[in-house]
């Protein structure tokens, strides 16, 4: 479950992240339909380091819901 807590706050934080225009493609390299596969690589990436050291300590939070919701059935 805390596993599946931490995908979680990985994948809100790189859609935050997304939102925030980080990986949006520039001008200058003009690399198509394969450079924005890769930037969206490369955001979940970023977005599972800032996860590894604290994040924003959504995993936590999840992690218990879950955990309460389990224990209360």
């Amino acid at each position: 479950m805390r596993a599946a807590a931490h995908d979680l706050e990985v994948t809100f934080l790189a859609e935050m992240l997304r939102e925030a225009g980080l990986g949006e493609t520039r001008n200058a390299f003009g690399g198509g339909e394969g450079e924005e596969q890769f930037s969206s690589l490369l955001v979940r990436a970023q977005a599972e380091q800032i996860v590894q050291v604290g994040g924003l300590g959504l995993a936590e939070i999840f992690f218990n819901s879950i955990t309460e919701v389990s224990h209360d059935k």
